[in-house]
């Protein structure tokens, strides 16, 4: 307890420290190319999610990179708990996503999301106009619960979603999501610690077939991903692991392994 104690005050420094982080990388040159929104966890923008965009950078992605700023004043466990308010949020941003589609039709679009940005990526995907689609969906330790259907925002991709997990994920998506729930309400371990449940029911699994399903490994440790929740967005990991995937115009399991 003492040790959860300790991480929620790092995530409390990172609220207050977040708040000034700065755009660099929506030069009009990268704008042109492709888009990639950030979605930080619950803490808001913080040295946690600006390695994300760094790691992206490092990766040789060439596209506008977005750090997204989601998150309410009210701190991070209403972020957590206010699914109403995050997807209201979410729509919000898919109409952003959705003015730059229609600006630039013919280039990539992604969406990151780290902890309880990995629930407001696929809010996002599922808000996204019809017919408009975006190229994929990469989450890093989503606070989501596992039972989530993921089906729907699938639908709203072309290359599907990367769920990266990690089972030594058990303070806060073991402990912490079975305390204060996840983002969509449930009680227990979070898709990000035991990955997305695929339903058995025929016919619907079938559009699973997009998602690909990443489990901790511990050569992620030579770039800094541990497999604990705040490693899941090191600068090296995402360089490594991410960027790849970001840079790569079809995704298959062959890809991914």
């Amino acid at each position: 307890m003492r040790s959860l104690l300790v991480c929620f005050s790092c995530v409390a420094v990172c609220v207050v420290c977040g708040g000034c982080y700065r755009q660099p990388y929506q030069t009009p040159e990268r704008m042109s190319t492709g888009l990639v929104v950030v979605l930080p966890g619950i803490e808001g923008r913080s040295p946690l999610n600006e390695g994300v965009v760094q790691g992206l950078v490092d990766g040789g992605v060439p596209y506008g990179i977005d750090l997204e700023r989601w998150t309410s004043i009210l701190g991070p466990l209403y972020n957590l708990r206010a699914e109403l308010h995050n997807r209201r949020k979410a729509t919000q941003i898919a109409v952003h996503v959705a003015e730059y589609k229609y600006a630039h039709p013919d280039k990539p679009v992604l969406l990151v999301g780290q902890s309880g940005g990995g629930a407001m990526a696929l809010w996002i995907a599922e808000a996204m106009p019809e017919g408009q689609e975006i190229d994929g969906i990469i989450l890093l330790a989503p606070a989501i619960s596992p039972g989530y259907m993921v089906d729907f925002a699938l639908s709203k991709t072309k290359r599907g979603i990367v769920n990266f997990y990690s089972s030594r994920d058990w303070l806060f998506l073991g402990v912490g999501t079975t305390i204060t729930g996840t983002m969509d309400g449930k009680h227990g371990s979070s898709a990000g610690r035991v990955g997305f449940t695929v339903p058995a029911k025929p016919g619907r699994s079938k559009v699973y077939d997009k998602l690909y399903q990443i489990a901790w490994h511990q050569q992620m440790a030579n770039a800094g991903n541990t497999g604990t929740h705040l490693t899941s967005s090191a600068e090296a990991f995402v360089a490594n692991y991410v960027a790849p995937l970001a840079l790569s115009r079809a995704w298959s399991d062959e890809l991914v392994a």
